[in-house]
């Protein structure tokens, strides 16, 4: 079947994609000033201190050697230890993933509405004062960056009119009201931030949708507006849409840092970009890894989710 084939070559080149990404987030840390034993113990330890940790840590092993081990810890779950907090990697990630995760389906449940809503209005009244006005609003927020947009809703919504709290805090004795609402605010900006890009696109791909030979037939053959847009023409606009949300996917998890450090939330791409600052060796090569692995589910997610809303696709190759 062309799509078993298709899905089986994908996930064969996600698979050697994600190793030659290890590979070299591997040796990219490997050429940082210092091996692990010599961040551990600080600066002019006792050479025979340094040389047991060192055989401790398997650093006197070769490169190959060091390598294979990791990526084999990797797959059993074992992503090593904090230097930084001494804590297993695998704990430490799993606890600010499932708090991204939160955000991330939190934020991409607002983000389908305030993507697909305002593209549907833009294309079925083209060029007219509703598609103007989206469009003013939408390039308006394009040009704000994200963290003053955060801090504007921080201003806004804790301090004007305080109905969510400015620090959104999540650890293992909140309850679940206190949960949403620490996520209000992070949701609202990364799903704004989002639904923005998607408008865009998505109202091109409908307005050429609209236009084609078959809906314009079905227009005339008397088929009602509402089931013409919803059923026929916006699963065939959302093909070239899901790029856009495959990015977005990948954002979620790695580029939102900035607006987890203006909210104060414990997230997983600010996790990563503390261990790059803190040279966290082991925190540094879990949280990359995890990333790239994220960025190719997210495209593979959308070459599946295309086939699925196409089904020309479906036969091709």
């Amino acid at each position: 079947m062309p799509l078993a084939r298709f899905l089986g070559l994908r996930l064969l080149g996600a698979a050697g994609l994600l190793l030659a990404v290890s590979a070299l987030i591997f040796a990219m840390t490997e050429v940082l000033p210092g091996d692990v034993a010599t961040r551990v113990l600080g600066r002019s330890p006792d050479p025979e201190q340094l040389r047991l940790l060192q055989e401790r840590l398997g650093l006197n092993q070769p490169l190959l050697h060091r390598y294979a081990g990791w990526i084999l810890g990797a797959l059993r779950g074992d992503l090593g230890t904090s230097l930084v907090s001494g804590q297993p990697v695998a704990e430490v990630v799993g606890r600010r993933l499932l708090n991204s995760l939160l955000l991330a389906l939190a934020a991409f449940v607002l983000y389908l509405p305030l993507a697909i809503l305002p593209a549907v209005a833009q294309a079925v009244h083209r060029d007219g004062p509703l598609d103007h006005a989206i469009s003013a609003v939408t390039l308006a927020i394009l040009s704000i960056p994200d963290f003053l947009l955060a801090t504007l809703l921080l201003i806004l919504f804790a301090i004007w009119i305080p109905i969510a709290p400015a620090r959104s805090t999540i650890d293992g004795v909140t309850t679940v009201g206190e949960a949403l609402a620490a996520l209000a605010l992070p949701t609202i900006t990364v799903a704004v931030v989002m639904g923005t890009y998607a408008i865009r696109y998505l109202r091109d791909s409908l307005i050429e949708v609209l236009d084609t030979d078959y809906i314009r037939m079905a227009r005339l053959n008397g088929m009602p507006g509402r089931r013409l847009i919803w059923r026929h023409a916006i699963p065939n606009a959302l093909v070239p849409a899901i790029n856009i949300t495959a990015l977005n996917l990948t954002y979620l998890f790695g580029g939102v840092v900035v607006i987890e450090q203006v909210f104060a939330f414990p997230g997983f791409g600010a996790l990563m970009v503390g261990a790059l600052l803190l040279l966290d060796v082991p925190m540094i090569q879990a949280t990359v890894l995890i990333a790239a692995a994220v960025y190719v589910a997210g495209n593979l997610l959308a070459d599946v989710a295309a086939i699925l809303l196409n089904p020309r696709l479906r036969h091709v190759g």
